[in-house]
């Protein structure tokens, strides 16, 4: 698979979103394993993860210690693979996703995903969101302290805007490595952050590309455009999809969530296929 960067760190252009793995509706275990493996034959290495992926309150970081025994479990070389965590969401186990974002969560929660992920640092630790009642710069403070003390390897801010990426670039001393949002067809609204990350060389990781699972299933009806290139080409609308993505800038790794082999066998297409200018211009449009 073609590659990016993270930092220093090089990564196929596209990854695995982990959470439709560990939260509501998800498939057996068996079947989870089964992608995991499907996408590093496929030439996947980064999975994206989170100790919020769960259901039940006494299973945080259920997606976590899946990826990372599906991992470990596979027979294939796994030396290039980077697993990106987050903290600072919380799940009680009703259903619901609240905030922590004080330093000293953080840093209790991101010794507790390393233990479950294994290793002596995690590859890449992100800032899940925002939490109104903790200054940001405070919940940036605890990622600079984890850098500082070899507890992660790369930091990375999710669901930020202009300002606090360059708050968090700023505290962290130039050492922001991603900004993981939500951007989509159906979702555009963080165009404005990725076209900063690519002016300031970060990489920019889209969290739910397709749209989420529901929309993913009918992108080529939501969207003609992606379906009429999808046509010319042979492919799915899904992997014109994440090619427009990826077309974006060469800071762009999308992250499609999968929970079957065949999802994200598809999906890993699209890192050969290129769009010419007037496709990409039509999608935009679209």
């Amino acid at each position: 698979m073609k590659t990016r960067l993270i930092a220093q760190r090089e990564v196929g252009a596209i990854g695995l979103g982990g959470m439709p793995m560990s939260i509501e509706g998800r498939p057996d275990t068996a079947r989870s394993v089964a992608t995991i493996h499907a996408a590093l034959e496929a030439g996947v290495t980064l999975f994206d993860t989170a100790d919020a992926y769960h259901v039940h309150s006494d299973e945080v970081g259920h997606n976590e210690t899946l990826i990372a025994g599906a991992i470990a479990s596979w027979g294939g070389d796994t030396s290039t693979v980077l697993v990106a965590t987050k903290g600072g969401h919380v799940r009680p186990g009703d259903g619901t996703w609240t905030l922590d974002g004080r330093p000293e969560h953080l840093k209790l929660a991101a010794e507790a995903s390393l233990k479950r992920l294994g290793g002596d640092a995690i590859g890449l630790y992100q800032f899940h969101r925002p939490d109104p009642a903790v200054p940001y710069a405070d919940s940036i403070g605890a990622l600079r302290d984890l850098l500082d003390a070899g507890t992660i390897e790369l930091a990375g801010i999710s669901n930020a805007n202009p300002e606090q990426i360059l708050l968090a670039r700023e505290i962290l001393g130039g050492r922001l490595a991603s900004v993981q949002n939500q951007f989509s067809p159906a979702f555009r609204s963080s165009e404005a952050e990725l076209r900063l990350c690519d002016e300031l060389g970060i990489a920019f990781i889209p969290w739910r590309p397709l749209g989420g699972i529901q929309s993913a299933a009918s992108l080529g009806d939501r969207f003609p455009a992606f379906q009429a290139v999808a046509a010319v080409h042979g492919v799915s609308p899904q992997v014109v999809c994440l090619a427009w993505h990826l077309a974006k800038s060469s800071h762009v790794i999308p992250i499609p969530g999968a929970s079957r082999p065949e999802s994200i066998r598809d999906s890993v297409q699209a890192a050969e296929f290129t769009l010419t200018p007037e496709e990409s211009a039509s999608l935009d449009a679209a």
